[in-house]
């Protein structure tokens, strides 16, 4: 199944969606504006039935099959929230919300997701049920979090999840795909060090804790080169670094903030350990104090066997195989569809969006054209994962 003529005529409907979304960006739980028209637009299709308020401002709409023999539920999810940061793309649409833009393409996975939400509620040639789900706060605030612990997979029992993400740098129209780790978990890690104070003019009377950060700086690499399996993949780094203020004296304190970025629970739990015993230690060899507080994000984005298989095969009926790889370099990025996934078994596939700006940049746009090509993908899916006797 190609692009489907009927999603083709919606193209110019959905980019509408899409830029209007844009040009009104709403960030993490504020999203009631964009939920507001989602809501609206999935009663307008005929949707069986609409859910409001799950993970605060989270939306469900459920789609009745023509038959439901099998009992399924499919969940098909997409965002809904922005970044708070300023857009310099200079489009007719650009954001009108100083400090907010679509910089990450929630806007076109919302967009893609409610024009295939309108196909099959007029089509609706599956057996059993689809549900639409549309989240908010997946940009740190763990919105799909929220959904599960607000009965997400209890109230419509859900069998199956897929979620899908377009790609910078990835041909347009393309997909990627992979079993097992295709996001990486996001942990954050909070190290405080304590030394003796002083005057900047005599530094042999205290114990600069500055310096004790420099040196643990590029120390705390060794937690990943030294450690880690190389087959294994691991990102520590230094994002924050704050101590002192003013230039003639030595700082009591300083304090280091980062990021641990890994694609195993194991290799997770090694960094967290070794942390937890190298920067004490490492700061009395300075006859300084140290603690570390190590916080965990979202999980890893685990693709289940199965559905990732399954899922590469309905890419490669929408845009031929030989445009799906489906053994894709995994991101060390992060992405709270993993709390789905911890649930049920599913996957979650890159769309291309061609040689656009980077994610999470200024300058980044969502590529309108890849519209019909996501849209197809879902509607395919859904009729693949139910499939009418």
């Amino acid at each position: 199944m190609p692009v489907l003529n009927r999603i083709a005529e919606f193209h110019e409907e959905i980019t509408a969606w899409r830029q209007d979304f844009h040009a009104h960006p709403e960030v993490l739980f504020d999203v009631e504006r964009t939920a507001g028209i989602v809501i609206d637009k999935l009663r307008a299709f005929g949707c069986d039935e609409v859910v409001t308020g799950l993970g605060r401002t989270g939306v469900v709409g459920i789609i009745n099959g023509r038959t439901n023999t099998s009992g399924r539920t499919i969940g098909l999810r997409a965002d809904m929230d922005a970044l708070p940061m300023t857009e310099r793309t200079g489009k007719a649409y650009a954001s009108t919300i100083d400090g907010k833009m679509h910089a990450c393409g929630h806007d076109g996975h919302t967009a893609m997701l409610l024009g295939a939400a309108k196909y099959l509620a007029e089509t609706r040639n599956f057996d059993g049920r689809i549900a639409v789900i549309f989240q908010p706060a997946e940009e740190g605030g763990g919105g799909g979090k929220e959904m599960i612990k607000d009965g997400l997979v209890e109230k419509f029992d859900i069998a199956e999840f897929y979620g899908l993400h377009n790609w910078p740098g990835m041909p347009a129209g393309h997909f990627g795909i992979r079993a097992g780790g295709i996001m990486a978990a996001t942990d954050r890690f909070y190290i405080d060090i304590s030394g003796r104070g002083g005057h900047a003019a005599r530094p042999q009377t205290t114990i600069d804790p500055i310096l004790v950060a420099a040196q643990m700086i590029v120390a705390l690499q060794s937690i990943v080169s030294r450690n880690v399996d190389p087959l294994h993949s691991a990102v520590l780094s230094v994002t924050i670094v704050e101590a002192g203020e003013a230039d003639n004296v030595i700082s009591k304190t300083a304090s280091i903030t980062g990021t641990v970025r890994t694609l195993d629970s194991a290799v997770q739990d090694l960094i967290e350990e070794r942390l937890g015993q190298f920067v004490p230690q490492f700061a009395q060899s300075f006859g300084a104090e140290a603690s570390v507080r190590y916080a965990r994000g979202y999980p890893v984005t685990v693709n289940s066997a199965e559905q990732t298989s399954f899922a590469a095969e309905v890419a490669g009926e929408v845009v031929g195989p030989e445009r799906v790889d489906a053994d894709a370099e995994p991101s060390m990025g992060g992405e709270d569809f993993s709390f789905m996934l911890q649930e049920r078994p599913g996957a979650y596939i890159f769309l291309g969006n061609g040689e656009s700006a980077e994610l999470h940049t200024e300058t980044y746009d969502f590529n309108d054209e890849v519209i019909p090509v996501g849209v197809s993908y879902w509607v395919r899916l859904a009729e693949r994962a139910l499939p009418v006797s």
